[in-house]
């Protein structure tokens, strides 16, 4: 199986990137879902993994969002 990490730490590191990885897990009898790795602009990582890549891009939208309302109080 293809990973996101190499020796415990992830491999997307240019900022703006993604990446990800579709994968099946025996833990949900052989469901597929998607690992997905964002390096935000400002260097810090966003995780996540979920049933679709529309949802993974979804959850990072929403962190983003946050994220920026957080910085502009």
């Amino acid at each position: 199986m293809q990973s996101l990490n190499r020796n415990g730490v992830s491999i997307t590191r240019t900022p703006g990137e993604e990446k990800f990885v579709k994968f099946r897990s025996c833990a949900f009898r052989g469901r597929t879902f998607y690992q997905y790795d964002y390096r935000h602009t400002d260097g810090e990582l966003f995780s996540t993994v979920a049933k679709t890549l529309a949802e993974c891009r979804h959850r990072r939208d929403e962190w983003i969002e946050k994220k920026e309302r957080n910085n502009n109080p």
